[in-house]
């Protein structure tokens, strides 16, 4: 399936995430550094760019179902993903893929191995009933923003220029050497050039803010071991609110759950994930 916006009108996401088609079930892409955390890229973002080479292979247009173990780390440069349909349904399929990267020894390594199930989120029914409740913060305008990092915004991973990302204050202990030790992270959430969000950039959303370990008095690099993701609905335009919880660091790992609303109070994205963190 080609893009079908010009290099010219899409977003930076857009742009960053997209992939060639090689032949079929094989896409190239071009990981942008635009994205890291350190060296490494963040994981939500190299997800987007698998779920992008999925729903060119799918027959269905929107993940319903990403989980993603994560083997190495990906550095910016060439990848290539390798997708794979193992059941295509008449409201469901089902595939899987895989991210390459050829390392300094010429070798071919797998980063990423997804397993994946999607559909059409435009297809369900209007019949909700959710218990959660959208998270309770102040107006975007109270928020802490990249610009308010008391070292400045240039000591922010890469990643943050990308994102319009409002924290909530009383989640932001950390950033002033007083973690509140309660494990929770909660934001407003876009993207900076203002593109609304979509089924795919949800994907990214989820392992987009800091790491609850930084709440929990930790600090450094947390990398995710697996990642699960249930898209429930297409959000509507305007900012997201993002609720991130840890309830257990056991073993220098620890899990976070993440809940996804949109602007019309829609609980449209969760997720869990299974992270290392540096013990100090």
């Amino acid at each position: 399936m080609p893009d079908t916006l010009s290099e010219a009108t899409r977003s930076e996401f857009d742009r960053d995430t997209s992939v060639r088609l090689r032949e079929p079930g094989v896409h190239d892409a071009d990981l942008s550094p635009g994205w890291a955390i350190g060296h490494a890229l963040n994981g939500g973002y190299l997800l987007a760019v698998l779920g992008r080479a999925l729903g060119k292979t799918l027959p269905h247009p929107d993940p319903f179902t990403v989980t993603a173990h994560y083997l190495s780390a990906t550095a910016a440069g060439p990848a290539v993903v390798r997708s794979e349909t193992a059941r295509a349904g008449r409201t469901l399929s089902t595939g899987t893929a895989s991210l390459f990267q050829t390392g300094a020894d010429g070798e071919e390594a797998e980063r990423i191995r997804v397993l994946a199930t999607y559909g059409d989120l435009g297809a369900l029914g209007d019949d909700v009933r959710t218990s959660a409740k959208p998270p309770i913060m102040p107006p975007r305008e109270q928020c802490f923003s990249a610009q308010d990092y008391p070292a400045g915004p240039d000591a922010t991973p890469e990643i943050s220029k990308r994102l319009d990302l409002r924290l909530d204050p009383a989640t932001c202990g950390w950033a002033v050497g007083a973690p509140s030790g309660r494990g929770e992270m909660r934001g407003w959430l876009g993207l900076a050039d203002g593109r609304d969000a979509d089924p795919l950039s949800l994907l990214m959303a989820v392992d987009a803010l800091p790491p609850t370990a930084f709440e929990l008095g930790l600090s450094g690099w947390v990398p995710t071991v697996e990642l699960t993701v249930h898209v429930r609905a297409r959000p509507a335009p305007g900012p997201l609110r993002v609720c991130v919880t840890t309830a257990n660091l056991a073993g220098g790992f620890l899990e976070e759950d993440v809940q996804i609303w949109d602007s019309a109070d829609r609980l449209v994205t969760q997720s869990r994930q299974l992270a290392r963190a540096k013990l100090d």
